[in-house]
This record gives structure tokens, C-alpha cells and sequence, in this order.
């Protein structure tokens, strides 16, 4: 021991620092667990999911650096390595097998998907590695979240200070929406609906001399319902602009952090309700209440209001259109970088890079890639009893090259633009699996097509992550087979914890509903009952198509998606998501964008992670209950 010198103890190491340590790999399981569960609840609720990097980072030296007085770096990087390895299925799985619950198909074999998902993870990685040195040594692609992550592992004492910010904004989340959540459970709201419907201005009358200004809370409270804000009641505006603000602090979060990046996002929401449907309501085309109910038992709905004609029947198809348009116009724009990517593995083929000794093993990889392939044969063969041998091994061939290729494809974009068309990708994968299928009966093309991509999809979202957590270690002096190894010891855990997952939130809240309208999910599942049975909204869908592409070919990454989420998702998502994007501008701003980076984003991470936590225990707690009859 030396002391510092503030007068503390300090450790004078001697020896190579500690990096793959039993400590790093179960610390990290733990993040990534924590940090999994928040971003795939997000993920249903939003569309789209974060690399979880950096907030492992930062939980990682509150617990490696303050609580077990750990202080190398390097083991941290190992502990978010893994973490982030396991939240990379909070994309892999949340993209693609909600389709399944939401074509009311659950009746698979949950075990072969995980299997299928863990293969396909593995095969993602081991395809990726040999690339390494070539993109991040050679090329130094910019990777702009690894470097983020590194900035976070080289100031050790505001990642410290960046943890208590972080679970303090998981105390507030989880402690408000808790008791959101049990005024629900208790009914509450819907009493406090009712009551407010009879005598409701008789008791305000009593309450404003008594309590003056403290009497409108009370007031507001007749506007809440069901986890929304009926802003737009208290105003007195029409009811087409849907002024129902959604009641959720970790989509606060999401839009703090997003940022200006989000604003396209927000621009798609707003230009539906405050821009087109005033305009439709100018010009007479919203239907009376009167078509609405006929519109309604077409549609084999009970009732249906403006709001819910706009989004169900318009803006969402639009919106589903939007998506795919954008998506494949992201791959079409890549396609530069496409070429650059299979230039690199000529590259990389002719220089050797791949036999570095800073690189697992080549001959292990083989192995691996050569394991993974046969279990994947194994998935695809097995899924669906009608599936014949020959048509099973086509399926998983395929379904190994498309990851390969889209692997390497998405790591140059992400490494150039940080951003990456995984839905466009996995689009493509499904339909080219579902021709394949479409002979076995709709059911079964269903479930055999999802199952092998849904490992497509895991394989790209490990291998754009493994390559972000490279060039971190590239940064902070990292050994480069040390995190391909924690990469591939985290593979097995986010596939099995987000199925069971997605089995708990279906039967609690219902995926494809407005509690969790998965959005990339209902994506998936329009395309896939759109070519089985040909019965989709050919126009809006196609309108949107070109929308999208037309918004993505303006070279601004991502425009196309961005903008068809805010036309696809409820609007009150959309307003809530704005108050996050409104307070990241004015932060960046009035007090700075370091201060936003050290103070804002670990609060609003914690915002996320709070009521993700608190989302899935209660419906863990409904499951159960619904089990005991209770």
C-alpha cells in the first residue's frame, strides 16, 4: 500500500492488470440482465433498442470500482463486453419473434428458438472476429458508441459519480411507476373515471375555497386514465389531434438520450395528428361517429374513435409502409459500404489479419462457425414436422450465408455512420426464408421462417456489438481475444432470458397491443401475412414504401425509419418521447452538452431502467396471479 495523495490508500500493482476475471464475466451477466429486461421492455414499446455499452460501463464502476474496490479498467471493459453480449438480444430477439405472438402463432417449440438464436449469435461472432484488425486497426472505422464507452472507462471518478446519478434516476422511475402500476391494479383510475362523470365539478366547487391552488392536482386527476394524460380534455381541443399524453418516465429517458436524433422521429408523429388530421377534419374526410361504428364492427372492434381510426386504419399502415420503404432504401444507400466491407475481407484474407495472436484462433472459429451451422440445420429441420430434410438444410445454408454477409455489411455501417438497417436486413431474411416455406401450409412457413430469422437477426445484432466493444478496447489498451471470449461466454443468456420474457409480457399485457405495440414485430408479422395471403392495404402500404424511401435517399441515416415509427406508433408515445427530446435541446443548450453527458443521460438511463424493471415484475406478478386464479 502507498497512500494517495489526498491521504488514502492506493494499490501499487505490480503485473499485468486483471482483465477476463470470474469477477468482470458474473458482474457482467448481472448488468446485462438488469440492463436486458429494461431495453427489451423499451424495445416493445418504442421500436427500437440501445447497445446498452455504455450504461454497463457506468453501472460497471459502481459496483466493480464502489462497492468491490476494483480498479482496472480493462476488467471493466470485460464486465460491459458481456453485459452488452447479452443485452445485444434485447434487439436480436425483440425485432424479430414478437411477429410469431402477434400472428397468434405460439404454438413452437421455445427451446429450438433459443437454440436457434444462441447459434445464430455464435455464428455472428465467430464471422466477425477475423475483421477486426481490418476495420478498426487498418481501416479505424470510427464506431462512434465504442468511443463514447472508452470516454466513459478512462474517467474512472466520473463513472463513479455517473452510477449514483443513474440509480438515483432508477429509485425516482421505479418509485413513481410503482405506484402508477398498483393505482392501477387497484382500479383506482377507472373508479376516479367514473366518479368524475357524476359529481365530480360538485366536489371542486367544495374544494377550491378550502385548498385554493392546491385543489387542481385533484382537478388533473379526472383526466387520468389507463397510464394517459387526457391533456387534450383539460384544453378542450379536438378530439382528432390526440392531446393524450402516455405516462412513462423511461420514454422520457429514451428522448432525453436520443436527443436531437430523435426529432425526426417526433416530426413523423406530429405531422400525422397535428398536421394531416386537421386538414382531413377541414376537409370533411373523417368519418362521423356513425360510420365509426359501422367501420367498427368491420373490423370486428366493439367500438372505435377518432383517434383509434386515424392510427389503426391510416397513420399505422402508412407508417408499416414507411418502415420497409426506409429500411431497404438503408441497404440500397449502403451499398458503397457494402463493397468496402467485402473489400476488407479480401483484405484481411491476403494479409493474414485473422491469424493475429491478439485473435482467438482461426481453426477454433472454424469450429465454431461449423457447430453452429449444424445446430442451425438441426432448428430449421425440426421446427415444423412437415419440414423435409432437403428444404430444412436450404433454410439454414441460407440462412448462415445472409449472416455472414449482413454481418460484415451492418459492421462497416455502424462503424461509419453509427447507425445500421437491422430491420431492412432481417426483412429480406424472412421473406426469402418464407418463399422457401410457402408450400408447407401457412402455419408452418410462419413459424419455421421466424425461427430462422430470428437467429439471422441475433447474428447481426452480436456482431455490430462485438465490433463496437472492440474498438472500446481498442481504446483503453484492451486485449482483443479476451472480449471475443466474454462475447462468446454471454451468447446463451439473452436469447433464453428474452423468450421467457416475451411469454410473461404476451399473456400480462399482450405484444401488438397499445400497452406494447412491438412495433418492429407488427412489421414483420404485416409483411409475412401480406404474402401468404395477399390481403393487406396494397396502397397505403405502397405509399408509405415510397415515403420512406423517398426520406432515406436523403442520405440522412435512417430518416425513413425514423419518420415511419412516428406515423406508426400511438401518439401519445410520440408527445411523451417529445418532452425527453425538448429537455436534452434545452440542456445542451442552457448548461452545456458535458453537462448533459455527465449528469443528464446516467439520470435518464436509470428513468429507463426503473420502470422496465418495475414493468416486467408486475407482469410476472399478473402471470402468476392469472395461474393462481387470484
Amino acid at each position: 500500500m502507498a497512500k494517495s495523495e489526498h491521504g488514502g490508500e492506493r494499490i501499487i500493482r505490480r503485473g499485468p492488470y486483471p482483465e477476463l476475471t470470474l469477477t468482470a464475466v458474473l458482474v457482467g451477466y448481472a448488468l446485462g440482465i438488469l440492463i436486458t429486461i429494461s431495453m427489451g421492455y423499451a424495445c416493445l414499446i418504442l421500436g427500437f433498442s440501445h447497445e446498452g455499452s455504455e450504461l454497463a460501463a457506468i453501472l460497471g464502476f459502481g459496483v466493480l470500482r464502489g462497492i468491490l474496490r476494483r480498479n482496472s479498467i480493462i476488467e471493466n471493459n470485460i464486465s460491459q463486453t458481456v453485459a452488452s453480449s447479452v443485452n445485444g438480444a434485447s434487439a436480436g430477439v425483440m425485432f424479430s419473434v414478437p411477429a410469431l405472438f402477434i400472428l397468434g402463432e405460439t404454438d413452437f417449440n421455445p427451446y429450438l428458438l433459443a437454440f436457434a438464436c444462441i447459434a445464430g449469435g455464435v455464428l455472428g461472432i465467430a464471422f466477425i472476429i477475423p475483421l477486426r484488425k481490418q476495420m478498426i486497426d487498418f481501416e479505424r472505422l470510427t464506431y462512434p458508441g465504442g468511443v463514447a464507452v472508452a470516454t466513459v472507462l478512462k474517467s474512472p471518478g466520473a463513472g463513479i459519480n455517473k452510477a449514483r446519478l443513474l440509480i438515483m434516476g432508477v429509485v425516482l422511475s421505479a418509485t413513481l411507476y410503482l405506484i402508477q402500476k398498483t393505482l392501477n391494479q387497484w382500479g383506482l383510475p377507472d373508479a376516479m373515471w367514473t366518479w368524475a362523470s357524476h359529481d365530480f365539478d360538485g366536489l371542486m366547487d367544495y374544494l377550491r375555497p378550502q385548498c385554493g391552488i392546491l385543489s387542481r392536482p385533484v382537478a388533473a386527476l379526472r383526466y387520468v386514465r389507463h397510464e394517459h394524460f387526457h391533456l387534450g380534455s383539460v384544453l378542450g381541443l379536438p378530439e382528432y389531434l390526440n392531446a393524450v399524453w402516455f405516462m412513462s418516465l423511461l420514454t422520457v429517458g429514451i428522448g432525453f438520450i436520443a436527443g436531437k436524433g430523435g426529432l425526426c422521429f417526433v416530426i413523423g408523429g406530429y405531422a400525422c395528428y397535428w398536421v394531416l388530421a386537421p386538414i382531413l377534419a377541414k376537409m370533411g374526410l373523417l368519418p362521423s361517429p356513425e360510420q365509426l361504428q359501422v367501420i367498427a364492427e368491420q373490423v370486428g372492434a366493439k367500438s372505435l374513435t377518432t383517434p383509434g381510426y386515424l392510427n389503426k386504419l391510416l397513420f399505422r399502415p402508412v407508417g408499416i409502409g414507411m418502415l420497409v420503404g426506409g429500411a431497404l432504401a438503408g441497404i440500397a444507400l449502403a451499398l458503397p459500404l457494402i463493397l468496402s466491407a467485402i473489400r476488407s475481407m479480401q483484405s484481411a484474407a491476403k494479409t493474414g489479419a485473422s491469424m493475429s495472436k491478439d485473435e482467438m484462433p482461426i481453426k477454433l472459429l472454424y469450429v465454431g462457425i461449423l457447430g453452429a451451422a449444424v445446430v442451425l440445420c438441426i432448428v430449421a429441420v425440426t421446427s415444423v414436422e412437415e419440414m423435409g430434410l432437403v428444404r430444412g438444410i436450404i433454410m439454414a445454408v441460407l440462412g448462415t450465408l445472409w449472416i455472414w454477409m449482413a454481418g460484415v455489411i451492418l459492421s462497416e455501417c455502424i462503424g461509419r455512420t453509427n447507425w445500421s438497417p437491422m430491420s431492412g436486413m432481417t426483412l429480406i431474411a424472412v421473406t426469402i426464408l418464407i418463399v422457401i416455406t410457402r408450400g408447407l401450409g401457412e402455419k408452418q412457413a410462419i413459424i419455421s421462417s421466424v425461427m430462422v430469422g430470428a437467429a439471422t437477426c441475433m447474428a447481426m445484432a452480436q456482431a455490430t456489438d462485438l465490433m463496437l466493444d472492440l474498438k472500446t478496447g481498442y481504446l483503453v489498451g484492451a486485449i482483443p481475444k479476451r472480449q471475443q471470449i466474454g462475447q462468446f461466454l454471454a451468447t446463451w443468456l439473452g436469447p433464453i432470458l428474452m423468450i421467457a420474457l416475451l411469454f410473461v409480457l404476451h399473456k400480462a399485457y399482450g405484444l401488438g397491443s397499445d400497452k406494447l405495440p412491438a412495433p418492429q414485430g407488427t412489421v414483420l408479422a404485416s409483411m409475412i401475412k401480406g404474402i401468404l395471403e395477399g390481403n393487406v392495404p396494397v396502397f397505403k402500404y405502397m405509399a408509405g414504401a415510397g415515403m420512406g424511401a423517398l426520406l432515406s435517399a436523403t442520405g440522412i441515416g435512417g430518416l425513413g425509419i425514423q419518420v415511419g415509427l412516428g406515423f406508426y406508433l400511438p401518439f401519445g408515445i410520440v408527445l411523451t418521447y417529445t418532452i425527453g427530446t425538448v429537455l436534452r435541446i434545452v440542456s445542451d443548450k442552457v448548461k452545456g452538452q458535458h453537462y448533459s453527458e455527465q449528469v443528464g443521460i446516467p439520470i435518464a438511463a436509470g428513468l429507463i431502467i426503473g420502470e422496465g424493471v418495475v414493468g416486467v415484475g408486475f407482469a410476472v406478478y399478473s402471470v402468476i396471479m392469472g395461474m393462481k386464479g387470484g
